[in-house]
């Protein structure tokens, strides 16, 4: 988006009190610029691809049977029922997650040079890079119908749910992601640990091995860890919906419901808090 588009947006007309045209306009200005940035990242994205959109259908039917064929011949994994369906479906969960934060982190030192010269709603960077990863999402989405045909799997009523889960984690992820920008300005290391962090995280979260396997940690704490896991809940809130074609348990609804809430108020309170001295940082 160029400068002139944004300061464009910023602008407030002289003729209206400044309170009420703020009031009036700051919610259609930010929805501007969010539509500018997620567009400039799409076609940045699939700038000089031959594929374009195809990669993210392309992607992530492509790790599911690399996958399918490891787990399944190596590890033994093909005992769980419909085991390329409930892959994909955990990857494609996890992928949100960790395309918004990885993108996220680095969302306002990115923006570097246009926060210098135009003021604008910080916010509006780490909170375009989850967007971003929810239009990627879309197009994953062809990928799963794709393998629920080839498994057989009639989606229910139950696919209904699926706008709930994604506001659920799409809190959550924008949550992490100002926490991790406001952090990242401060302290560079943040970009290369949270690299560390997110491939451990992925570990721990059931989506290439069985659920089942958390019974079988050996020490108690560490079993209510992994139920806690954010991401698990998420993970198992789009099994249930799509792979089982049935409601998530109360319990699981509950967790994803907190995790987001919880995330969302520590991340807008730090990045709050720190973004009055991003200036002087980026």
């Amino acid at each position: 988006m160029s400068q002139d588009q944004i300061s464009q947006a910023t602008s407030v007309p002289a003729a209206v009190p400044a309170s009420q045209a703020f009031a009036k306009s700051d919610r259609a200005k930010q929805n501007f610029i969010l539509r500018q940035l997620v567009g400039k990242d799409f076609k940045r994205k699939y700038r000089r691809s031959v594929l374009g959109v195809v990669w993210s259908v392309l992607n992530p039917l492509l790790m599911m049977i690399v996958m399918s064929l490891v787990f399944s011949f190596f590890l033994r994994y093909d005992s769980i029922e419909h085991y390329p369906l409930y892959l994909i479906l955990g990857n494609v969960t996890w992928q949100i997650f960790a395309d918004s934060t990885n993108q996220g982190v680095t969302s306002i030192l990115d923006a570097a040079p246009l926060l210098k010269k135009v003021r604008i709603n910080k916010t509006v960077f780490p909170v375009e890079r989850v967007l971003f990863s929810l239009v990627n999402f879309a197009f994953s989405l062809i990928a799963v119908v794709l393998v629920m045909l080839w498994e057989g799997v009639m989606p229910t009523w139950t696919v209904v749910l699926l706008p709930v889960l994604l506001v659920l984690l799409m809190g959550f992820c924008i949550g992490m992601s100002l926490l991790l920008s406001a952090l990242a300005v401060f302290f560079r290391d943040v970009i290369h640990l949270w690299g560390v962090v997110i491939l451990a995280w992925s570990y721990v979260t059931p989506i290439f091995w069985p659920v089942s396997m958390i019974a079988q940690v050996p020490y108690a704490f560490m079993r209510v860890i992994m139920l806690a896991n954010p991401m698990y809940n998420y993970v198992t809130f789009m099994r249930m919906i799509l792979l089982n074609g049935q409601p998530p348990e109360l319990i699981t609804v509950a967790m994803c419901a907190f995790w987001a809430v919880v995330m969302i108020a520590i991340g807008y309170a730090v990045f709050r808090k720190l973004q009055r001295k991003f200036i002087l940082y980026i």
